[in-house]
């Protein structure tokens, strides 16, 4: 089995976030358009939730502390 690199999980969610908001649009229209937007969306805040995690391990268990107010 593979050492988990927390570190590393983390940056690669970061770069889905980047990869995700910046996919072209493939050529569609009307409601698969919309439907594709929504799902990029959703691909975008997931990705980026975790992308922007700072992480601890508490009693056994990875925790994932997640902002949910931008940084200033």
């Amino acid at each position: 089995m593979a050492s988990l690199d927390v570190d590393a999980m983390i940056a690669r969610f970061a770069e889905r976030a980047e990869v995700v908001k910046n996919r072209p649009l493939p050529p569609v229209a009307g409601e698969e358009r919309k439907l594709f937007m929504e799902a990029r969306e959703m691909d975008y805040l997931d990705f980026n939730l975790v992308g922007s995690a700072a992480w601890s391990v508490e009693d056994d268990h990875l925790v994932l502390r997640i902002p949910l107010r931008p940084v200033e």
